[in-house]
């Protein structure tokens, strides 16, 4: 298959993902999460069940927007993998890269609109988070081999996720203008002086 054609494979599956993640949304506020069907929200957008299980893994998922890993995500981790420079940096960057990817802060209305017509939902948007932090500590785990690397990785995973729901809070309640990577860089040096080593006078 040619690059060109490739492309516009993956284009048309993040249509139909987003496509799917859309009507799920409305769906969802219009008749409430169980006042429809994975049937019916494949009806609207024009695929098969089985198409809908090849972009999620529940209807939750769906609503979320939380899809099967894109291809284009897949290329930037085993990037992440491959990398030998500094960890911690390296994994700010893969986030950063990601939210270029996805933009969650567009997402972010519909969302909230989601969540509060519907605030059972959250339990499953919080397992998936737990998913995919699961998922980064097995990254990060592929480039560490001593003895604390589970424990390290576990530290990575958490220290960044923090420092994107800062950069988050920034950017949808407070409507920053600087970039996502500007917020996450700032914390990311702010952290490190916090926890540097102090230097005092001989």
């Amino acid at each position: 298959m040619s690059d060109s054609a490739e492309s516009l494979r993956e284009q048309r599956k993040r249509e139909t993902s987003r496509a799917l993640t859309d009507s799920a949304r409305r769906l969802t506020t219009e008749r409430g999460f169980a006042g429809f069907t994975i049937e019916e929200l494949c009806a609207e957008v024009g695929v098969s069940r089985r198409t809908f299980f090849n972009y999620f893994e529940s209807k939750e998922n769906a609503v979320f927007g939380f899809a099967t890993v894109d291809s284009r995500q897949e290329e930037l981790e085993e990037e992440f993998a491959a990398a030998r420079g500094d960890i911690i940096e390296d994994f700010v960057r893969l986030t950063v890269r990601r939210f270029e990817l996805f933009n969650p802060v567009d997402d972010a209305p519909a969302l909230f609109a989601v969540i509060e017509h519907e605030p059972r939902l959250l339990k499953a948007a919080f397992e998936q988070i737990a998913k995919n932090e699961q998922r980064d500590r097995d990254l990060i785990l592929r480039r560490l081999d001593d003895d604390d690397a589970s424990l390290r990785a576990e530290v990575i995973v958490h220290t960044v996720g923090a420092l994107v729901r800062m950069s988050m809070d920034q950017l949808v309640h407070h409507q920053s203008t600087a970039s996502f990577a500007d917020h996450m860089t700032r914390r990311l040096v702010l952290v490190r002086s916090l926890y540097a080593p102090s230097q005092k006078a001989d």
